[in-house]
């Protein structure tokens, strides 16, 4: 199964881990969520997809780096709990989930761009302002962040693989460096647009 051949690291803005989720780690985690080596794959991905969900319907700003980052803290607890935890699996991820939430909440992130409605005037105020930003970024950044964007689900993962190996730095390091380079843009943009209104 293709899924076990990537182990998720701990997101950008890790809120207090500091540890990477390695093979060890991860084949533990497959191990404590089924016996079954595909099973344990499955549940895994649905597991992560559901908590994915979960932090963009409530709102957050980066809702895959939750995920992983509620994964990571589970499987960092997998020697605490697995011997004694008793019920569905993905009870506990998602108690973890509402912690991982609420230290969210506290930290108050960037919040998304304002909302326009779609007159023209304002998405052509909208287009230059992104024109306008994007210039101001040096020709790699701009580059590395409108690749790692693209391509969607399975396909996105093993593009932004193959733009590491590129780069020649570990998928952690470009998740990096592109969440970086985006809230730069995402600041601009927004000031851009406050500007211009007002």
């Amino acid at each position: 199964m293709h899924v076990l051949a990537q182990c998720r690291l701990s997101p950008a803005n890790s809120m207090n881990k500091n540890w990477d989720l390695t093979r060890e780690s991860f084949e533990a985690l497959l191990a404590w969520l089924d016996p079954n080596r595909e099973v344990a794959g499955q549940k895994y991905e649905d597991i992560r997809t559901r908590l994915i969900k979960i932090f963009a319907c409530r709102g957050c700003y980066e809702p895959e780096d939750l995920a992983d980052e509620t994964i990571n803290r589970v499987t960092n607890k997998l020697e605490e709990i697995e011997a004694t935890f008793i019920g569905e699996r993905a009870r506990y991820f998602y108690g973890v989930a509402n912690k991982v939430h609420l230290e969210y909440l506290r930290k108050k992130p960037a919040p998304p761009l304002p909302a326009v409605t779609n007159t023209s005037e304002e998405a052509e105020r909208r287009y230059r302002c992104l024109d306008l930003c994007a210039s101001k970024l040096t020709p790699e950044n701009r580059e590395l962040v409108f690749q790692y964007y693209q391509e969607e689900k399975r396909a996105k993962i093993e593009h932004r693989k193959h733009l590491a190996d590129r780069l020649g730095i570990a998928v952690n390091a470009l998740r990096i460096r592109a969440h970086r380079i985006r809230k730069s843009l995402q600041d601009c943009v927004r000031e851009c647009l406050e500007e211009a209104t007002a």
